[in-house]
Formats: structure tokens, sequence, C-alpha cells
């Protein structure tokens, strides 16, 4: 019997950044058993170049990244989620649309890289959310999803996101 495969949405205001590194983590790491997708509630339209510069130092591909609309992930034949998770603070406060299959959610807020000035700072700032986001992901693929009840799996997944690395 094979395992399930569990499908993610990462959130951002603008899914150029985070939602994008997290996309590409939750992939990675997920070895198959997720399929993430990224989406935001306004696209920035671009997918940000220090986000690229990371994965691509990092040996991860980048083909077929781009800043999309959550509204996409509303539409008749979109896949149904059975994670949420919004990884900037505009993004958790937003009317999100309606999911079907009622998808577990969490935040897990991660400092925005995007906004940091300098070159080597920024560099430095996509390196730490990137490992944040590693970290969180690792821990969340470590649970045993399908033996939690909802309410202990939504508990589990809020403190994944309150975690300071």
């Amino acid at each position: 019997m094979s395992e399930k495969q569990y499908n993610v949405l990462v959130l951002c205001t603008g899914n150029s950044a985070r939602s994008i590194l997290g996309e590409v983590l939750f992939n990675t790491l997920g070895k198959g058993r997720f399929k993430a997708f990224s989406a935001g509630s306004r696209p920035a339209g671009i997918v940000n170049p220090g986000a690229l510069e990371w994965l691509k130092a990092h040996d991860h591909s980048t083909e077929g990244l781009r800043s999309k609309s959550w509204d996409e992930f509303a539409l008749p034949g979109a896949p149904e989620f059975d994670f949420i998770f919004t990884v900037c603070d505009n993004a958790a406060g937003e009317a999100c649309p309606l999911w079907l299959g009622k998808p577990a959610t969490a935040h897990w807020g991660i400092p925005d890289p995007a906004h940091v000035e300098g070159v080597d700072a920024r560099r430095a700032a996509f390196k730490k959310a990137a490992e944040q986001l590693a970290r969180r992901i690792q821990l969340f693929l470590s649970l045993p999803i399908d033996k939690l009840d909802k309410l202990t799996l939504k508990e589990k997944l809020s403190e994944i996101g309150r975690i300071q690395d």
C-alpha cells in the first residue's frame, strides 16, 4: 500500500520569497510524501532574485516557479489541500478564500528577507529565512500526521510556528 501524498499550500502576501522557499523546501524535504504549492493574496508577479539565488546556490530547481494569486487555488480543478501555512504576518490576518476539504492551518511567521538593505545583509536574511523554514518543515515531517487527531495536529502545527531559530 502506498503512502498518502499530502497537498500543502504556503501563503504569503507577495508570493515572491518566503512562500516560494517554503514550496521548494516542502517538495524537496517531503521526498514525494508532500506536494507543495505557494501563492499570495497580492502576488508580486515575479520571484524575488534573492530567493532564486539562494535556491540555486543550494542545488534546488527553480524551474516552473512563479508568483501567483491564491485565487488560482480556489478555482474548480485546483488541488484540495491538507495543510495551509502562512509565512508572513500580513497573509495570516487576511480573509482567505474558502478552501475545500477543511485543511489544517497554521501561521509560521518568518521575517521578510526581501526588504533587507545591502547585498550581504540580504543574502544573510534569505539564508536565515530558508533555515527557519527548513527547520519547521523538518519538525512537521517528523510528526505522525496520520495518527494525530485534528485538535492535537493543530496544536503541534502552532507550536512549530512559535519556534524561534
